[in-house]
């Protein structure tokens, strides 16, 4: 059979597209492209193998599982070539739940792979450990290298950098420096962000900032660097907030509207 187009990352959650495949308890292959590339192979139900390029496994698994951006689609009935995967799916998702929930925390800090961290000057004298791990990202956060320069530089991945970042922050020896953008890519711009605030404040109050908050953390994304291909899905996730129906179409068209307005203010 043909493969199926599941959807964009950019607009639904990987998981969201993956558990009707473990309920069905389908075969076949689950491949994801973007600027990453991905497979997860399924048999009656559970996952027994992923892969990427530099990856295999549960490792494989749970790299895939962070990606924000990527076209998702299956291809049923295929075996799976290998099982690298030898934990039962349940527990599988349990492990990824765990990693989702550290992401979180650690993305309060660490907001954005394009972020820069730097030395932050030392109000104390007081001896502090550092440990080995540590001293190499040290060693490379000069304010103008971005996480994603260190992952490479290191032989790393994302979340390892951005975990180490982020306990070198806590500690004291880091602060955030410029966010830089990554090549190719957009940006909405600072008016997105008003426009946004000053609808829903209309129209919910003062729990805006709380909802605001709320969505970017589900979105894994930060106002000073939200990438203009994830714009429309936020609106889509914010509206979801209002819980009156007219309101909510007004403030999804006006959005859109103004969305729309300001990408061609870029162009």
């Amino acid at each position: 059979m043909p493969e199926t187009l599941l959807g964009e990352l950019s607009q639904v959650k990987l998981f969201d597209l993956i558990k009707p495949l473990l309920v069905g308890k389908k075969t076949g292959m689950l491949t994801i492209k973007g600027d990453e590339h991905g497979e997860i192979f399924l048999e009656l139900g559970n996952i027994v193998h992923a892969r990427t390029p530099h990856s295999f496994g549960e490792e494989a698994f749970l790299k895939i599982m962070s990606w924000q951006t990527g076209k998702t689609t299956f291809e049923p009935d295929i075996p799976p070539r290998e099982k690298t995967i030898s934990v039962p799916t349940e527990n599988l998702l349990l492990n990824w739940s765990f990693k989702k929930q550290e992401w979180e925390k650690i993305r309060k800090v660490v907001p954005s792979p394009h972020a820069t961290f730097r030395i932050a000057v030392q109000n104390n004298s007081g001896d502090k450990n550092i440990k080995g791990e540590q001293w190499n990202v040290l060693a490379m956060a000069n304010g103008t290298k971005t996480v994603l320069d260190i992952a490479k530089a290191l032989g790393w991945d994302e979340f390892r950098t951005s975990k180490v970042i982020f306990q070198l922050v806590q500690e004291g020896f880091l602060e955030k420096g410029e966010e830089r953008a990554a090549p190719g890519k957009r940006y909405v711009g600072e008016g997105f962000f008003q426009r946004i605030e000053t609808e829903l404040k209309r129209i919910v109050g003062p729990v805006t900032s709380y909802i605001l908050e709320d969505r970017l953390k589900e979105f894994g994304e930060s106002k000073n660097s939200f990438p203009e291909d994830r714009a429309l899905s936020f609106i889509e996730a914010l509206s979801e907030d209002i819980p009156h129906d007219q309101k909510r179409k007004e403030f999804k068209r006006t959005m859109v509207e103004s969305l729309s307005l300001e990408k061609k203010k870029g162009d």
